[in-house]
């Protein structure tokens, strides 16, 4: 339904999920390390090293941008403007485990 832009429908699933308590699990992405996995969330804040993650990312977000990088909002199904589309795009999980 998202897909579609049927947020009505997508409303309703929604509510039947919440109803008989589905819960959905965010996606995360993992990496790593010297033997030990740091895992991520979109938006992820309680990584220990965060302010240094957070860094870098930015640093390779103005590297991508200057490379042409254009974020594609129509691949993020939720119903919120492109700004905010964009900033989930930026600091995506996948992008965090990076940094």
């Amino acid at each position: 339904y998202a897909a579609a832009g049927r947020w009505g429908d997508v409303a309703k699933v929604r509510n039947v999920m919440e109803d008989r308590r589905v819960k959905k699990q965010p996606g995360c992405s993992s990496i790593e390390i010297k033997g030990r996995v740091h895992k991520f969330i979109v938006r992820d804040t309680s990584h220990p090293q965060k302010e240094m993650i957070y860094a870098e990312l930015q640093r390779l977000t103005r590297e991508m941008e200057k490379a042409g990088y254009v974020p594609d909002s129509k691949a993020l199904l939720h119903d919120v403007n492109e700004g905010k589309k964009e900033h989930m795009l930026y600091y995506h999980s996948e992008k965090l485990a990076i940094a």
